[in-house]
């Protein structure tokens, strides 16, 4: 056997490795479905963590780029408001589960202004800019309509995790199959 040869065959070789996680995160997605409450709970407390951060490292950004950026204190206000947005959150979770679909679409509302304004950034710098002000006007007609329809926005984020999960499950369930047969016919 040479060299590439070799590397080819131990790149294959825990190809078990690949099939237990796709197996894992498979389970995981079934579960999200037969459990929808638990999974909104754990959604919950992770989409305050992570509003608490991104919006600490926007804010951060924003201080960090005011010489370079115009319209700098944009950015610095959304990442102010996601960060406090995201204090409240973890210091209630009662009122976090009841209303995290209100404050999905208004930080999903907000995100997409943001859009729009970088897109007339964009068209200011010459720069292409027609996909991301379709974007941006996209996520405010989204946005206005889980606000509208707070139960539809708790549901679609289950039903997103869930697919995403059962998704890469079956990807990595996939992959461990061809892998498993590109050994087979390596080792013999």
């Amino acid at each position: 056997m040479n060299y590439h040869s070799e590397n080819r065959t131990d790149s294959v070789k825990h190809w078990y490795l690949t099939l237990i996680s796709g197996l894992i995160l498979f389970a995981i997605g079934t579960w999200t479905f037969f459990s929808p409450l638990k999974t909104y709970l754990a959604l919950s407390t992770l989409f305050s963590l992570s509003f608490l951060i991104s919006g600490l490292l926007e804010v951060i950004f924003a201080i960090s780029n005011r010489k370079n950026i115009n319209n700098w204190g944009w950015t610095l206000i959304l990442g102010g408001l996601t960060f406090v947005v995201g204090l409240m959150l973890l210091s209630n979770p009662e009122v976090t589960v009841t209303t995290l679909p209100l404050y999905i679409g208004f930080i999903f509302m907000f995100r997409s202004f943001g859009a729009i304004a970088l897109a007339l950034d964009l068209e200011d710098a010459g720069a292409k800019w027609g996909r991301t002000m379709l974007i941006g006007v996209l996520g405010v007609i989204l946005s206005f309509m889980l606000i509208r329809n707070p139960i539809l926005a708790g549901m679609t984020v289950v039903l997103w995790t869930g697919l995403a999960f059962l998704a890469a499950g079956v990807f990595n369930i996939y992959i461990s199959i061809k892998m498993r047969r590109v050994y087979k016919a390596m080792t013999e």
